[in-house]
């Protein structure tokens, strides 16, 4: 059997919250085998330092679908 049905069967297995815990690890194995990103501004430094240490504390990054529903939240319901 393949690694990846493997792996999406033992997915299956995991209760949701075990579930959110593989997506964080997989997503900090990404970030550890993806070119470092070098900031060229102070201010972008900063703000990178500021990320690597929320994302290191597990905050979980939104990706394009819920940053667009976080804007329209924000913006009492409407889009962009």
């Amino acid at each position: 059997m393949p690694p990846e049905e493997i792996l999406l069967q033992y997915w299956r297995e995991l209760a949701p919250a075990d579930r959110a815990k593989v997506l964080q690890f997989t997503q900090a194995l990404a970030l550890k085998s993806s070119p470092e990103f070098t900031p060229k501004t102070q201010l972008g430094q900063t703000l990178w330092k500021l990320r690597q240490r929320a994302i290191a504390n597990g905050m979980k990054l939104l990706n394009e679908v819920e940053l667009e529903q976080e804007i329209a939240d924000r913006r009492g319901g409407y889009g962009v």
